[in-house]
């Protein structure tokens, strides 16, 4: 018999307390019900989109997005390797997601996921921009049902993440509270820039 405790559930890979995009995982988790529709504002390598399109099951609908040819390819490859058939990914910016969603939807879609940056494994000189993602995060607000969430995680670390961490905490800042509840995660006593997980529920 081990006499090793179980794992704690809300820990990163190396047991420590949850990364920003562990803790936007978690806060889905805790929220998502099959049959939701949802965004996955920067698809990637399709990691997010894959958990998001898990989580709302297949009556549920993902809606990805990303700027560059290589991480649509790569998305598309991974959910139609895991048998998923939810999921558009589309070759666009996060910032024309009104576009591309049926306007049926627009008010109606219960969670926002962004990972901001770079593209893991690429050109690191090709970024989100601080403009589009102001655009896009305050699509999405309009976009998000009632009770809906939006997470966002943040790279202040990079060339030009600095700026996007301020826009966005001035952008969170203004936000009405009789509307929205905003909340940020971040580690507090690593000398370096951590990442950061902003978090936005729309009041119902």
């Amino acid at each position: 018999m081990s006499d090793q405790p179980p794992a704690p559930k809300l820990a990163s890979s190396n047991g420590g307390l949850p990364s920003a995009v562990r803790w936007a995982h978690l806060l889905m988790e805790d929220r998502l019900r099959p049959g939701h529709a949802v965004i996955d504002a920067t698809a990637g390598n399709g990691h997010d989109t894959l958990f998001l399109a898990q989580l709302v099951g297949p009556e549920g609908h993902v809606w990805a997005f990303d700027v560059q040819e290589p991480a649509v390819l790569e998305s598309r490859r991974r959910l139609a390797e895991a048998g998923v058939t939810n999921s558009s990914v589309i070759h666009s910016g996060h910032e024309t997601m009104r576009d591309h969603v049926p306007a049926e939807w627009h008010g109606k879609l219960n969670a926002i996921m962004f990972n901001l940056g770079y593209l893991p494994g690429s050109d690191k000189s090709i970024i989100t921009h601080t403009a589009t993602t102001l655009q896009a995060i305050t699509t999405a607000l309009e976009l998000l049902a009632p009770s809906g969430l939006l997470t966002i995680a943040v790279y202040p670390g990079h060339d030009g993440g600095t700026q996007e961490q301020q826009a966005i905490t001035e952008w969170a800042g203004a936000l009405h509270p009789r509307q929205f509840e905003a909340q940020l995660i971040r580690p507090i006593n690593r000398s370096a820039s951590p990442p950061e997980c902003w978090v936005v529920w729309k009041r119902g």
